[in-house]
């Protein structure tokens, strides 16, 4: 792929990524004025014992579309919009945060893969762009640098693409499980589909981005060498 076509994948990457998270923001905005009947930590904790899982804390943070599972510490971590709420967005979101536990509880094959490469991952991001930089300023003396740096990089990119179908199949379960617990209907389904549909995109571009910026440093390492 061209140096001009890497780009121009690029800069499309960007502009995407606002336009869904804007559209994310509104499609959450739109289904928080959605009723349900029960806040999302009660969907959570219905949840979690529907599965037989009672050794996980559902806890409330701080911050807009910050939830999330910690393996580490068994935590489902629900903002506080989506702890108190009783609306379709905040059933949905945290339906899906606990489709990630059924998956850790299960042992669920992707979310294992991910997990084990977490503790590499996060070492490569630490120090890439250190090594980048370090190999583009000894391209001339120590051109197995900038490839060393290219292939930790390489790693976060494998991460982002494993984390799709986890997150995908996290979203597939939520919905499932609600519907079948009476929580969203004919009605309200499709909204909490569209919901999930749309946060996911959000890490669809992220490993398409994690891509072109990977095909970008490999294109700069072949021209440099």
């Amino acid at each position: 792929m061209s140096n001009s076509l890497i780009w121009i994948l690029m800069i499309a990457v960007m502009v995407l990524s606002m336009i869904i998270q804007s559209l994310l923001k509104s499609r959450f905005a739109k289904y928080s004025e959605v009723p349900v009947g029960i806040t999302g930590a009660e969907v959570a904790n219905r949840m979690l014992l529907s599965h037989g899982i009672r050794d996980v804390k559902i806890v409330s943070i701080q911050g807009k579309l910050t939830d999330h599972y910690d393996p580490t510490t068994k935590t489902v971590n629900l903002s506080e919009e989506v702890y108190y709420g009783k609306s379709v967005a905040a059933a949905a979101v945290a339906a899906h945060e606990c489709g990630h536990v059924v998956q850790h509880a299960t042992g669920y094959a992707w979310l294992r893969m991910r997990s084990a490469m977490v503790p590499v991952v996060s070492f490569a991001s630490n120090i890439v762009s250190w090594v980048l930089l370090a190999g583009v300023v000894l391209i001339n003396i120590f051109p197995q640098l900038i490839w060393i740096g290219i292939g930790l990089f390489a790693l976060s990119t494998l991460f982002s693409f494993i984390t799709l179908p986890v997150e995908i199949n996290a979203s597939a379960r939520a919905v499932k499980w609600l519907e079948g617990a009476g929580i969203v209907g004919y009605e309200t389904r499709p909204m909490a589909v569209d919901a999930l549909r749309w946060a996911a995109y959000t890490y669809v571009i992220g490993a398409i981005g994690s891509l072109a910026t990977l095909l970008y440093y490999i294109s700069m390492a072949n021209r440099r060498s």
